[in-house]
């Protein structure tokens, strides 16, 4: 936290919403969608309320780390514009209490995924806390552009922590799951970065298109892309999955890598409203969803 900036002080008293955006739920809405196709897709069976309960689990745990981000960075998220009006640079909330709210929904959320689910799937949840709240907020985030590449791996391990929940160990499928978000965020990330490059500059965070320029950028989510085209079609090179998925994965994954490089191949002049930047983004979230729900109806079909 950069204690050198300015500290808010609370004009508002808080209330339910504030809390409730503080843990972030349009991000924590694809976290618990692919934790939960992680389980559906797991072989065996789990009791629904033992699910529904990792589920929970994974969602809270998601929101408490969101919850740390903002704490840590209300500073930074004061001066950008897309941010600076959440709860705590918007002075809707004290920041200690946003602080205790966060270290108890993590700790909450690790601890009934413990003793409720199983113990594995609970150290996994507490690794990917600690993942994005300390190792990604704190440590990579204001000092390496390489920040979301490394820290892509805290959104990626959803679906592996729901893998666990139903059948106790890691093995080669939920880790290729874990790969292909890890391999998805830069690319998705990084559309985003690119139109909102000014705010990341104005608040002094080393992203890619602020450090290494847009050229670079959009080179290496093109080599990012052709990666994943690879990656999500090894559950069905293995013989983890069935069809369904492996043609899903293929079209999507061709499609994605189409418009990640008419987003590479294009130079956008002063004042542009990059438009095919915006549209990949908007489709790397329908295409995260598209696949994993395209492998729980594989599964379902071959069960």
């Amino acid at each position: 936290m950069n204690t050198t900036t300015a500290t808010f002080a609370p004009t508002l008293p808080a209330d339910w919403r504030d809390f409730l955006a503080l843990t972030k739920p349009r991000v924590m809405s694809l976290v618990v969608f692919t934790g939960l196709c992680g389980l559906l897709a797991a072989p065996g069976h789990i009791h629904p309320v033992l699910g529904f309960t990792a589920i929970l689990c994974i969602a809270i745990g998601a929101g408490g780390a969101a919850v740390i981000n903002q704490w840590w960075e209300a500073d930074i998220d004061a001066l950008m514009k897309r941010t600076a009006s959440r709860p705590l640079p918007g002075g809707r909330m004290r920041r200690e209490d946003a602080r205790d709210f966060g270290l108890f929904l993590c700790f909450a959320s690790v601890i009934v995924m413990g003793l409720a689910v199983h113990p594995l799937a609970a150290g996994v949840l507490a690794l990917s806390i600690v993942y994005y709240s300390v190792i990604y907020t704190m440590w990579l985030k204001p000092r390496t552009p390489q920040n979301i590449v490394i820290g892509g791996g805290a959104g990626a391990f959803p679906p592996l922590i729901g893998w666990i929940a139903v059948t106790g160990e890691i093995t080669l499928m939920p880790v290729l799951l874990f790969v292909i978000i890890f391999i998805w965020t830069p690319p998705h990330f990084w559309a985003l970065a690119l139109f909102v490059k000014t705010d990341y500059a104005k608040a002094g965070i080393p992203m890619m298109p602020v450090v290494a320029g847009e050229r670079s950028t959009r080179q290496q989510m093109l080599a990012y892309a052709v990666v994943l085209l690879g990656v999500t079609l090894a559950p069905w090179a293995i013989g983890g999955t069935g069809a369904i998925y492996g043609v899903s994965a293929l079209v999507l994954s061709l499609a994605f890598l189409v418009l990640t490089a008419r987003v590479t191949f294009r130079r956008a002049p002063p004042g542009d409203t990059l438009k095919p930047e915006k549209q990949l983004f908007a489709f790397s979230v329908f295409y995260l969803f598209a696949l994993f729900a395209a492998l729980v109806v594989d599964r379902m079909v071959l069960a």
